[in-house]
């Protein structure tokens, strides 16, 4: 480990899980990238507001680990479903 506190008994299990050799390649990964990076490309072209929201430990984790496998920031993840949410 680097250092980094590990702040859920959670986010530790996914930790131990990938350590022990758990978690299996999703396919192409660099063309699930670029697809991400698309698709964040309408969230952050427009103006920005910052907000505050309250989820469960267990939703953020699961949304970190997946934006680990689409290799991008938690926080670009949810900008994008939330943009694909209200634009139909």
């Amino acid at each position: 480990m680097d250092g980094k506190k590990i702040t859920s008994a959670e986010e530790r299990d996914l930790i131990d899980s990938a350590e022990r050799g758990e978690w299996v390649s999703t396919g192409d990964v660099e063309a699930r990238r670029a697809f991400w990076r698309e698709a964040a490309k309408g969230v952050l072209d427009g103006k920005r507001q910052r907000i505050s929201i309250s989820i469960p430990e267990r939703d953020l984790a699961r949304l970190k680990a997946r934006a680990a496998e689409e290799g991008m920031p938690y926080q670009t993840l949810i900008n994008s479903i939330l943009h694909k949410y209200v634009e139909g």
